[in-house]
């Protein structure tokens, strides 16, 4: 299927908007879906404590697309993890979705992340007995939806990724970038306002590679998604509506200007 990719909601020009992390002061910013003040994580090692946020500030608002740099190690990923309320924070305030994501308990967090997130991971972790179909519908099994309704709303989110025809076939039966479509359907079958994406592209070729981010980008904006996605890929970090590197443990702009006219859909087919 070809068709064309409009800028990530919020951009006001196709080209990367090079803004830096915002601190939030409160009631500062009421159309932001993120507001992290202050974020500290701390680990003990063998070696000593780890420290890896320092102070870390961010603000997201509604309908961006925020991409995160940076080196492997860095945190990039734990950064996501607090976001999605699948780890704490060891000091600092983050609100997510007009929810303190650091006060939850551990059943509470299950339960905000089933409503307000969508996670996407490098791999697809997919249930290789079931079939893509009920894989996508697995979220809304899991929220206590009647079956039948959960399949026909797991086939609607089959045809938003143009794997209508892949519903019965099981992973292994998929190519690479065929099962990483069907975890990013699988992610939002739950309609949620976030989507958390963690190097969603970096077990796939360059070609394939493309054609996901134009499709993570397209549901983006039809579906008034806001974004965050982790990248080792500049060239992709670019065309989201924000692009940030975290080093020395806070978020800085990414300092290499884009080029304009950077988003063009290669989405077409696998």
């Amino acid at each position: 299927m070809t068709s064309t990719l409009t800028p990530a909601a919020g951009s006001s020009h196709p080209a990367l908007r090079d803004q830096g992390a915002r601190p939030h002061e409160a009631g500062s910013a009421p159309g932001s879906l993120i507001q992290v003040a202050g974020l500290e994580k701390s680990y003990k090692t063998a070696r000593g404590e780890l420290n890896l946020f320092r102070g870390l500030d961010l603000t997201v608002e509604a309908g961006e697309m925020v991409a995160i740099v940076g080196q492997s190690g860095a945190g990039k990923s734990t950064l996501l993890h607090i976001l999605g309320a699948l780890d704490a924070p060891s000091a600092g305030t983050v609100c997510c979705a007009s929810t303190n994501v650091a006060q939850l308990t551990p059943r509470e967090a299950a339960r905000f992340r089933n409503r307000e997130i969508g996670y996407v991971w490098q791999f697809h972790y997919l249930l290789p007995e079931f079939t893509a179909l009920e894989n996508v519908a697995m979220p809304l099994l899991a929220r206590g939806t009647k079956k039948q309704e959960a399949l026909a709303m797991a086939a609607n989110w089959l045809r938003e990724v143009d794997l209508e025809d892949r519903a019965e076939h099981r992973p292994g039966e998929l190519s690479g970038g065929e099962q990483q479509r069907v975890a990013l359907a699988r992610a939002l079958v739950n309609s949620p306002r976030l989507l958390l994406a963690d190097e969603p592209t970096g077990d796939l070729d360059e070609l394939t590679a493309g054609r996901v981010f134009d499709l993570i980008a397209r549901l983006h904006t039809t579906h008034a998604l806001t974004s965050i996605l982790v990248t080792h890929n500049l060239d992709l970090a670019r065309r989201s509506t924000r692009a940030l590197r975290l080093e020395g443990g806070k978020l800085v702009p990414l300092a290499t200007a884009p080029q304009s006219g950077a988003h063009t859909d290669l989405f077409a087919g696998n």
